[in-house]
């Protein structure tokens, strides 16, 4: 009996031991599959935060999106109107030098055909620079503020018109010469002389300031202004004096 008990107890601690490592086991699986579980709940619980999240986000950028294109139109436009000034300035600048380049070589064929007239004027006798300047210095004037009159006091140009396309071609300001060496007359007392096949007669007296031998170096112009011609001193470019065309 004694040997029956020690056997029981024996085998009753056997079967304890055995079943401690199972029931381990089964706590452990049960652990492993409640974590998955409660994982699973977890990322479920998350889920919806993302997706607002990113919808928040891309309703962000939606609404960006006709901010952005139109920054990028204005910045284009932008651009363009500083090329389009940045063009139009260059081609400014090139038509100005383009012009001052042929003013400055229409100056210097001016220069050189005043230097061959000069070089080539006659010389006059003793008897005709007599003539001369006795008819020019009769009509110097002594107070040309009071002596002189416009062609609007003297009631309007009724002489001789020159026709335009005339005019254009050898009159006006960029077309000087010098009235030394061209046919000269006096009439009624005023010097006359002939440019361009037409015979243009001094009305106005000259002014007292200008040189005495003007109409021999200086260059002069003949223009139509305020109603009427007249002819302008480039060394005293602000008088003009009133003079008369005739054939």
């Amino acid at each position: 009996m004694k040997i029956i008990g020690i056997t029981s107890t024996a085998l009753l601690s056997l079967l304890l031991g055995l079943a401690a490592p199972v029931y381990g086991q089964h706590e452990q699986q049960g652990e492993k599959q409640d974590h998955p579980a409660q994982q699973q709940g977890k990322h479920e619980q998350a889920k919806p935060e993302q997706q607002h999240a990113r919808q928040q986000q891309q309703t962000e950028q939606k609404q960006q999106q006709p901010q952005r294109a139109q920054q990028q139109q204005q910045n284009k436009q932008t651009r363009q109107r500083a090329q389009q000034q940045q063009k139009n300035e260059n081609k400014q600048s090139q038509q100005r030098a383009q012009q001052q380049q042929k003013n400055e070589n229409k100056q210097s064929q001016q220069r050189a055909q005043r230097q061959q007239q000069g070089d080539q004027r006659p010389q006059r006798t003793q008897e005709q620079q007599r003539v001369h300047q006795s008819a020019w210095q009769q009509h110097r004037s002594q107070h040309w503020d009071s002596d002189h009159r416009s062609w609007q006091q003297r009631g309007g140009y009724h002489g001789y018109r020159i026709p335009e396309d005339r005019f254009r071609g050898y009159f006006g300001p960029d077309h000087g010469f010098r009235i030394y060496g061209l046919p000269f007359l006096v009439v009624g007392g005023y010097p006359r002389f002939q440019y361009q096949g037409y015979w243009i007669s001094l009305v106005d007296p000259w002014p007292e300031y200008w040189g005495n031998d003007w109409y021999d170096n200086d260059d002069v112009y003949v223009t139509y202004v305020d109603n009427g011609y007249y002819l302008f001193n480039r060394r005293y470019p602000n008088v003009g004096i009133a003079i008369s065309i005739s054939m």
